[in-house]
């Protein structure tokens, strides 16, 4: 029997936990119990959790996008202005994990995601640079593995952002937010990948782009796009689309149990409280 919205959502009705921010990305789960979120445009790293409420954690945060956690629980963020992907150490300074292709500067690292070798996968656009600013020429896909060094495996997307694996890290997949798709990569051992196919087309008429994406313990995918939250099974297969207030830009799962959705959707932060858990980086 084929699934419906109903079969995921706990609640129809998202909650807003806070208001009045400028443009909302990048959420993650801290184990500790609160939530990491980035506002681009007020330059700023916000924390919440269910006792404080908002808190200011970094600023300036370099106009960070994409957040994630290494597995030592150590805050990694994708800068726009800084053009790199930087790492929270014992003190709130940001340091420099890599901001640079074969001497030339990054573009505008986006998403990010850790494979469990440690090794990390990151988006780079030129959304948070002017036109002419590019050193690349290209906006690429990028490895960069636990020895330092910096992989390319691909350059010929319009728009990359959101990317995320397979609970079983065997499939890679990445959104290309111009061309509203998201693509799948056979990912091999060595942590190099296949040549990818066309995973779900999200060219449809209702306003939002290709963007951030998570997957659940069941391999089902949550991915940021046109007129909300695409739901789509392993097999691709769109069960329906999660409407909010906002057109959300990025999403994670967090709370103990794994099954709240936290939604970053433009000047709000939201929850929704899912029946499958999801996938946390640590």
């Amino acid at each position: 029997m084929k699934r419906s919205l109903s079969d995921f959502l706990q609640c129809q009705e998202p909650e807003q936990l806070a208001t009045g921010f400028q443009f909302t990305e990048g959420p993650i789960w801290h184990p500790r119990g609160w939530l990491l979120f980035s506002d681009i445009p007020a330059d700023t790293i916000y924390r919440w959790s269910p006792t404080e409420g908002v808190e200011i954690y970094v600023r300036p945060s370099q106009n960070s996008n994409g957040l994630t956690l290494d597995k030592q629980g150590r805050l990694v963020a994708c800068e726009h202005s800084g053009r790199r992907v930087s790492r929270m150490g014992d003190d709130p300074a940001m340091t420099t994990l890599v901001s640079k292709y074969q001497g030339l500067r990054l573009n505008s690292p986006n998403d990010l995601v850790f494979h469990s070798s440690g090794s990390l996968y990151f988006t780079d656009p030129n959304y948070g640079i002017e036109p002419g600013e590019s050193e690349l020429g290209f906006q690429g896909v990028f490895r960069l593995n636990i020895d330092g060094t910096l992989e390319l495996l691909i350059s010929d997307f319009d728009g990359p952002n959101g990317l995320v694996f397979s609970p079983d890290e065997s499939i890679l997949y990445v959104g290309d937010s111009r061309r509203r798709k998201t693509w799948a990569f056979e990912h091999r051992s060595d942590g190099s990948i296949r040549e990818g196919s066309i995973f779900i087309d999200q060219d449809v008429e209702e306003r939002g782009n290709t963007d951030g994406m998570k997957v659940d313990a069941e391999g089902n995918l949550y991915i940021t796009g046109g007129g909300g939250i695409w739901v789509v099974e392993p097999t691709g297969r769109h069960v329906g689309t999660i409407a909010l207030p906002e057109q959300p830009a990025n999403l994670a799962f967090g709370d103990p149990d794994g099954l709240s959705l936290y939604i970053t959707a433009r000047t709000s932060l939201y929850r929704m409280r899912m029946k499958i858990p999801g996938i946390r980086p640590i």
